[in-house]
């Protein structure tokens, strides 16, 4: 039933990581990114041991495509991907900007359908001419099953029979407007499985409502065979599945192996966002201000004897410092005694430190925030003169 190439089939030996943050990350609203910052962000992602990277739409114009072709052309390890609506024009694009493959993507629920005007019937047909064109110009040709996740399972069906029987490399699974969990991610999965078990299924979730990262592990973990992952999550709306996020989730969460360089991935947020003009939510997972940061004197204590009571995550292997503790409110003696040290200050008597640290505690709930170094050592001057 299944006529899945040697390549597809052997790229299902582990879980791979597709980067859309040139295609699908840029399309997050007023996210422009130019050439130069393009051709950073991807050597970053061929210096992470990036397998794959879907370098953008070239049906958007002249300009995408030399941006494109720059790319493709640069001798980058990883493969290329350029991303198409299901027709000839767009393939044709792609043809000009020269990747090794291209995701072609049809609409699969009747909502999607009904508003384009379109029906499952010119589906099943339109996909047939353009795959069958696509598969004589490309290495490889994916495809893209949009708003999998809110489409009817008798047509899935249909629609992943007839992709299998016109030997696609890969199916898309898209949950386009992020309604899955991961329970009904796992069922989605599994039940395709059973169907086709040598389908070879890419995942590619949204964030609306913050399970992105989850139901991409789920899906990894139920016969997904890759994922499409974006830097930072960036994309539309609440945007996608974040490779650092996931990246890190396969390592330390499911025990899943992967091919990931992880000590660019600090560097490679940072540039992201400061390319994009987003910027990194300080609580955000890995990658934010105080992902790696600590004030309670309840966990620093402890913290300063063994890192990994409250801290999964060595700063180091993503690829960035370890940040010392911040002093507020919530912060105790040991922290503060240990920071002092580090500067060379030694106060005479314990009840000196409890002065200054009634001191900071008061200071920071005035300014309703943690002090800085300069403060705290400026406090300590003030109190010593």
């Amino acid at each position: 039933m299944t006529r899945c190439s040697s390549k597809s089939r052997s790229m299902k030996k582990k879980p791979y990581l597709i980067d859309s943050t040139l295609r699908d990350g840029e399309q997050a609203p007023g996210v422009v990114f130019h050439l130069h910052e393009k051709m950073h962000i991807a050597s970053l992602l061929d210096e992470a041991n990036i397998p794959e990277v879907e370098v953008g739409t070239p049906a958007m114009g002249r300009q995408e495509i030399t941006d494109i072709k720059t790319i493709v052309n640069a001798g980058f390890n990883f493969k290329t991907l350029a991303w198409c609506r299901g027709t000839k024009d767009d393939v044709d694009a792609a043809i000009k900007a020269g990747t090794q493959g291209v995701n072609i993507s049809f609409p699969v629920s009747d909502i999607h359908l009904a508003a384009m005007g379109k029906n499952r019937l010119w589906v099943l047909d339109t996909m047939a001419e353009i795959i069958r064109y696509a598969s004589s110009k490309f290495e490889y040709v994916a495809i893209g099953a949009q708003d999998a996740s809110r489409s009817d399972d008798q047509f899935l069906s249909e629609f992943l029979d007839k992709a299998i029987h016109l030997n696609v490399s890969r199916v898309r699974i898209a949950d386009t407007v992020g309604i899955l969990n991961p329970h009904t991610t796992s069922n989605l999965f599994r039940k395709i499985k059973r169907i086709f078990p040598d389908v070879v299924l890419e995942f590619h979730g949204h964030n609306d409502l913050g399970m992105a990262t989850a139901n991409t592990i789920t899906a990894l973990s139920s016969g997904a065979t890759c994922a499409s992952v974006t830097v930072n999550g960036i994309g539309e709306r609440a945007g996608n599945t974040a490779l650092e996020e996931i990246v890190m989730a396969m390592e330390l969460s499911s025990s899943m192996s992967h091919q990931i360089k992880t000590t660019v991935l600090g560097e490679l947020s940072h540039f992201v966002s400061k390319a994009s003009g987003i910027p990194i939510p300080v609580t955000k997972p890995i990658t934010g201000g105080n992902a790696l940061l600590h004030e309670s004197g309840i966990h620093t204590n402890i913290l300063l004897k063994n890192r990994a009571t409250y801290q999964i995550i060595d700063a180091s292997r993503i690829g960035l410092s370890e940040q010392g503790f911040v002093f507020g409110k919530h912060s105790g003696k040991a922290s503060l005694i240990d920071f002092l040290q580090d500067n060379n200050i030694f106060l005479s008597d314990i009840e000196d430190y409890n002065v200054i640290l009634a001191k900071i505690k008061k200071y920071s709930g005035s300014l309703k925030r943690a002090l800085t170094n300069q403060e705290v050592l400026s406090l300590v001057r003030i109190e010593k003169d």
